[in-house]
């Protein structure tokens, strides 16, 4: 089941906002409803983040991303639609069993800290399980065990005013933390900080989700935030969801002319891997087979690199055309491999930015494995180089003169 669940929700404000809904389901335009003095902040917007995934809605100022999350903890009630939290309707719940929701099931983290200043950092860390009952005692030891995860260890005693903006903002995720919900909303949690601390930020958040695989609904109007942090992204426009899909999803496939606007100026080799990359290779020559069978092979399938998989389908190396041909030549029986520690061998969550400089180590295309370390893909250099240009590549230029076919394919 679905941690978050919305379906077809509406927030119109003004006079007789149900008016308004029934008005955009006919077909009026935002615009139009202006015009009668309702102002359309969410349309039909539905969307699931499932368990442990990082869910980010991406918007410009005014499309309508704040008052959807508001919507989904409850502090705003949608005209119409439904919200559910593990499977808990927070639309039709109220008084205690919607402060129930919020103290048991949901932590927010704000875009300005939300601190209480005259409370110490450490209060301020367990001011949830205050909310929830929790004895001091307890509270105490779960609020410094949650410091330490933001690397805050030592400044429970401090004031808030004492601490930088970055530190403030590690205090609201500590709170957050520290109140044991699995899931998270973060609306703008880093937009007031600085480049180089909100960086910070972004890092620390990937690091605690690997450790903690919380459930996390981000807001954000800073499109590469989105892309380095969600697992998956919703884009947004005038309180409408215009696409919801992977980063690699949205970049290589955008369902409009608005989103393929939107994404043509991300840094695409900060956000696209190696998985999203790779190409499964046409063929394999086992660790028994010589020269002349490779040559066979990469005749028939037109191939300038063949990979040898061992019978587990590790790596044993890489043959170059050029290399086999030699080796034909000179009646060579022994298969010339560029062996694993020769060949470039990179993880499925590298980065395209990082492959670059691991691609000019070696002959061959990059060879992706599993944490088993069994081949799972092929990167040709071409791809590689192609990924981070929106400009066609002559393919007669292309290092090593490897299209994308050479060991493109199916296993």
């Amino acid at each position: 089941m679905a941690s978050i669940q919305a379906h077809n929700l509406y927030k119109v404000f003004g006079r007789r906002p149900a008016r308004g809904v029934e008005a955009l389901k006919r077909g009026f335009t935002r615009e139009d409803l202006r015009h009668e003095g309702l102002t359309p902040a969410v349309i039909d917007a539905s969307f699931e983040v499932e368990p442990g995934e990082i869910f980010v809605v991406m918007g410009l100022s005014g499309s309508g991303k704040s008052t959807l999350i508001r919507m989904v903890n409850g502090l705003l009630e949608p005209t119409s639609g439904s919200v559910a939290i593990d499977g808990m309707n927070v639309t039709k719940s109220s008084g205690e069993a919607l402060r129930s929701i919020r103290r048991e099931k949901v932590s927010m983290v704000f875009q300005h800290f939300a601190l209480l200043p005259h409370r110490t950092v450490g209060e301020n860390a367990a001011y949830a399980l205050e909310i929830q009952g929790v004895n001091r005692a307890e509270r105490e030891k779960r609020a410094a065990e949650a410091l330490a995860m933001v690397d805050l260890d030592g400044w429970g005693g401090s004031l808030p005013g004492e601490l930088s903006g970055g530190m403030r903002q590690r205090v609201g995720l500590a709170r957050a933390l520290a109140a044991g919900t699995d899931i998270l909303l973060m609306d703008e949690a880093f937009s007031a900080l600085d480049p180089l601390i909100r960086r910070g930020m972004q890092d620390q958040l990937v690091e605690l989700q690997d450790r903690f695989d919380k459930t996390i609904l981000f807001i954000t109007h800073d499109l590469n935030e989105a892309m380095r942090l969600g697992d998956r992204i919703a884009m947004m426009r005038d309180g409408r969801i215009e696409q919801i899909g992977t980063a690699d999803q949205i970049l290589n496939d955008p369902v409009n002319n608005y989103v393929a606007q939107f994404v043509q100026d991300v840094d695409r080799s900060r956000v696209l891997t190696a998985e999203s990359l790779m190409e499964k290779p046409i063929a394999v020559i086992g660790q028994d087979q010589g020269p002349l069978a490779a040559q066979k092979i990469m005749r028939e399938n037109q191939m300038s690199a063949l990979l040898s998989l061992r019978p587990d389908r590790t790596l044993r190396g890489v043959a170059l055309e050029s290399a086999v041909a030699a080796s034909v030549a000179s009646r060579r029986a022994d298969l010339p491999l560029l062996g694993p520690a020769e060949t470039a061998v990179v993880r499925p969550d590298d980065l395209l930015n990082e492959l670059f400089g691991i691609a000019a180590t070696t002959e061959g295309p990059l060879v992706v494995v599993d944490d088993r370390d069994r081949v799972l893909g092929v990167i040709p250099r071409v791809t590689l180089f192609a990924a981070a240009s929106t400009q066609e590549i002559d393919l007669d230029d292309s290092p090593n003169g490897l299209a994308p076919s050479t060991v493109g394919g199916s296993l």
